[in-house]
């Protein structure tokens, strides 16, 4: 089924409002109807938009006793039909992990929102960090692809949400919200536009569920109560959702599928943003709020005779391995600020022979434009 056009569930116009709660009101518009969820700083306020706006459109919100348990309610909403959420924060991505990799096997569309805070364990509560970008991709154990995008606005909040659910329901994967504490709880203007795009579930009853032929490795999704005799099993199985747990073959042709129907189509997911790139030659990489202060660093650096330029990763899984080939043979230099010890910094590396500097910080706080600034010219002189 193709993108459908259907009118925006808020009134068309200007509103000034949090990230977390244009998250909120994103889902809504895109179709959520079921939010299953545990209290969580700084993801609290996307529960609390949603126990107040599901009732209003026909949907159901259920507050879990943890973590685990809301990540399994989101996945049996999703198979019986539903557009499903759920929101949280690391140590709530700890618990989840599991049946996220549940999820994948069973290919269940469902959007995660991650508003990552300071870490390891408890951590900073309140606090800012980037540290959840490698565990939301490979906390599952074994081969599995996912999607995570990662906003930098409250505009992106409400935007990078309707993408998630399109591209969930588009590919049968778990896709990610990868925000972060300065976004979720940003206050600044959205834009809502009349009408926006929704891709429904594909469905062809009598088909094998989980397996096709189709070029785009995509099976059509039942939900339960239509007829459909469906077996949904974490363990091996064939298109028919029967357990194979002793074929090798049929294990190599299910994981060779999950990963290739993401990665096949690469191109209809990761996006990326240029600044200043058509004549730089020191490249700054960055992704959610640390981008903005990394936009203002390069203005900087380009007003001092610095010839700098910013790629912004909108999306981070899969990742931009192309983009990132590209910007190594433009630079002679490529700099990754982020509110980490150097995550996406190491990713780079696989892609470019160009020499890669990490600017990490992890004291709980933003980094300020200013210290992209110093690191640069440290780094260079």
């Amino acid at each position: 089924m193709q993108l459908k056009k259907v009118k925006s569930s808020l009134k068309p116009g200007w509103y000034f409002m949090q990230g977390d709660e244009a998250c909120a009101e994103g889902a809504i518009a895109v179709g959520c109807r079921y939010y299953a969820g545990y209290p969580i700083t700084p993801a609290s306020e996307i529960m609390i938009r949603m126990v107040h706006r599901l009732p209003e459109v026909g949907g159901a919100f259920i507050q879990m006793e943890d973590e685990i348990a809301s990540i399994a309610s989101v996945i049996g909403a999703s198979w019986a039909g539903a557009k499903a959420l759920t929101a949280t924060s690391g140590p709530g991505i700890s618990l989840m992990i599991e049946a996220i990799g549940y999820a994948t096997i069973t290919e269940t569309p469902c959007v995660i929102v991650d508003v990552q805070r300071a870490g390891p364990s408890t951590g900073q509560a309140t606090r800012p960090a980037q540290g959840d970008i490698m565990q939301v991709k490979w906390g599952p154990h074994g081969d599995n692809e996912i999607i995570a995008l990662s906003p930098w606005s409250v505009q992106e909040m409400y935007d990078l949400t309707i993408k998630a659910f399109n591209l969930a329901e588009r590919f049968r994967v778990p896709t990610f919200i990868l925000a972060d504490e300065a976004v979720g709880h940003l206050r600044e203007t959205l834009v809502v536009k009349e009408e926006l795009e929704v891709y429904d579930r594909y469905k062809a009853p009598g088909l094998p569920p989980f397996g096709t032929e189709e070029p785009n490795g995509v099976p059509p999704m039942p939900s339960f109560g239509e007829g459909a005799n469906l077996l949904v099993t974490g363990s091996t199985h064939d298109s028919w959702g029967f357990r194979k747990t002793a074929d090798s073959a049929v294990q190599a042709r299910l994981t060779e599928r999950l990963v290739r129907k993401v990665k096949d189509f690469k191109s209809e997911i990761v996006a990326t943003e240029n600044h200043f790139l058509d004549d730089a030659v020191v490249g700054v990489v960055a992704y959610g709020f640390t981008a903005r202060a990394a936009f203002r660093a390069v203005k900087t650096l380009r007003s001092q005779g610095i010839k700098a330029g910013l790629l912004r990763l909108i999306s981070i899984w899969p990742f931009a391995e192309e983009a990132i080939a590209e910007l190594g043979k433009q630079c002679g230099v490529i700099f990754v600020p982020e509110m980490n010890r150097g995550q996406v910094a190491g990713e780079l590396k696989k892609y470019t022979s160009t020499p890669v500097i990490s600017l990490p910080k992890t004291n709980g706080e933003v980094i300020e434009p200013g210290e992209i600034v110093a690191g640069i010219r440290r780094n260079m002189a």
